[in-house]
């Protein structure tokens, strides 16, 4: 094929920018990340950490409901749910009705839940709280993520920290290095395009410049993922209702594929013993100002599908039972409801921790007070940069000091056993 309507091509299906093209950026495919398999310096006892992202400010009292409170009925009088809703987990606390799954990882002892988590100073801007959780740093965020500068303490191969999202999202950068942002969806190709036309623009031509030569090597990748992710979506709209409209995501961010796909990916790479410690996935559209109840659940019901069928997943394979997935959001919401049945921007929220092998079944720290409140927030009990310091070091085996700025705090029993 010829390599200027290749170039061309590629740039209009937006595989990848004409700027990446003429500076010489590399791309990583799927298939970069799988070859990594044969890499003899893997430790076949690592840990693999997978991040959730919630964008938007995912609603906390929403999600594990201190049902028993009364005060939280009062403030939430078109929103709360009852004792015969809510998934029990004991006398005063259940999860969302749409949190099946997940209530049976917690169950089973996958799932801890930590409440209360936050940090000094909140900040109700999504894009600078969201700045705070991924770098790491709440008194001064800076321009590194607390995985990228993990990610140069270790020789700093992209392919160590691996992003399935749109793009990189910064917790990946590091001061000396970045992660790899893996391109799975945003084919943008006419309809009535014939496969074996979209099969030859994959193909190498003899001659072409290298650069060239690998964004064909991705546009084919990508047709491949693609293909995977529309039987995925097809697999999950035959198990939705008909009427289902399940939200998009909003400019508050997540991927564009669906979490279930982007997961589906990770499971791969786990099962291929990938060298890969980090993959960082997404859900967006949790900015839920206005009639929030049953939007919240339907997105809920996707987190709920996505990452509890995952971590089922990865209890069958030994590399899957050294997986252990952090979600967590920017912030929580307000505690009392607004006229528009939704909520505003909040401050402390609760943390969820999964894997096969994580010290679950627990509620670590304690409901923060509804009643003593910081301008209508709840108070963080909990400082996040605990929960990083413990994921740093038993998941990823790294000093959490020397990356979170000397913090010293850690909740030491948060994964138990590797």
């Amino acid at each position: 094929m010829d390599t200027v309507t290749r170039r061309k091509f590629l740039i209009a299906s937006g595989v990848v920018a004409g700027g990446a093209l003429a500076a010489g950026a590399t791309a990583y495919t799927l298939w970069d990340i799988l070859a990594t398999a044969a890499d003899p310096r893997r430790d076949p006892g690592a840990r693999t950490l997978v991040v959730v992202t919630l964008y938007g400010g995912n609603d906390g009292l929403a999600t594990v409901i201190p049902y028993a409170d009364p005060a939280y009925h009062d403030a939430r009088p078109g929103l709360s749910y009852s004792a015969e809703q809510v998934l029990r987990i004991d006398d005063t606390t259940g999860l969302n009705p749409s949190l099946k799954g997940l209530r049976q990882l917690y169950d089973d002892d996958r799932l801890a839940i930590v409440r209360g988590v936050g940090y000094p100073q909140p900040d109700r801007s999504h894009f600078r709280s969201m700045d705070i959780w991924h770098t790491g740093s709440p008194e001064r965020p800076g321009n590194t993520g607390w995985l990228g500068r993990w990610l140069d303490t270790v020789g700093g191969d992209p392919r160590l920290a691996v992003s399935f999202e749109p793009v990189l999202p910064p917790l990946l950068a590091g001061e000396t290095s970045a992660g790899a942002a893996v391109p799975v969806s945003g084919l943008k190709v006419a309809r009535g395009v014939p496969r074996n036309a979209l099969e030859a623009l994959g193909k190498p031509s003899p001659g072409e410049p290298s650069l060239q030569a690998r964004a064909a090597a991705c546009f084919a990748d990508l047709d491949k993922v693609d293909e995977m992710i529309t039987d995925v979506k097809a697999a999950a709209a035959a198990d939705a209702d008909s009427d289902d409209d399940t939200p998009a995501a909003t400019a508050t961010g997540g991927g564009r594929t669906p979490l279930a796909a982007q997961l589906e990916l990770v499971a791969q790479c786990v099962e291929a013993g990938v060298s890969t410690r980090v993959f960082s996935v997404s859900l967006g559209g949790f900015d839920f100002h206005a009639d929030e109840k049953v939007a919240q659940e339907r997105l809920l019901a996707e987190l709920d599908s996505a990452v509890s069928a995952f971590v089922n997943r990865m209890g069958l394979s030994e590399r899957g039972q050294k997986v252990v997935v952090l979600v967590y959001s920017e912030f929580g919401r307000r505690v009392r409801a607004n006229a528009s049945d939704g909520t505003d921007h909040g401050t402390a929220s609760n943390v969820l921790v999964a894997g096969p092998r994580v010290a679950g079944g627990r509620l670590i720290g304690e409901q923060p007070s509804l009643g003593d409140l910081d301008r209508g927030d709840l108070k963080s009990t909990i400082d996040f940069r605990d929960i990083y310091a413990s994921l740093l070091s038993d998941a990823l085996g790294a000093d959490p000091g020397r990356i979170l700025g000397g913090w010293s705090g850690r909740m030491s029993d948060l994964l138990g056993k590797a």
